[in-house]
């Protein structure tokens, strides 16, 4: 997930114009915590989205690496950047 200009909606903070994010396939990934909150209680009616933002996000079926600089090096790795699933509750059963 890339995020060029403006905000992406599925992360409220963290995620800058420049940024972006990598999940390897069969990785969980999603909006975190406030997001996924704020969207579970809103009253549900037509929305614009994305407006003045522009991100991008691409698939593949195989699995990705990165280079030793790019993780260790670099200094541009989010640290604690699965801390914005940490506090999710459970809201399925069975």
């Amino acid at each position: 997930m890339g995020n060029i200009v403006g905000t992406y909606d599925a992360k409220a903070t963290g995620f800058v114009p420049g940024g972006a994010s990598l999940h390897n396939m069969n990785t969980a990934h999603g909006p975190d915590k406030e997001t996924f909150e704020k969207a579970s209680e809103v009253e549900l009616g037509p929305i614009k989205v994305g407006e003045g933002s522009m991100s991008f996000m691409f698939e593949s079926a195989y699995q990705l690496a990165t280079t030793k600089y790019a993780i260790e090096e670099s200094g541009k790795v989010q640290q604690g950047y699965w801390k914005a699933w940490s506090d999710l509750r459970n809201n399925f059963t069975g």
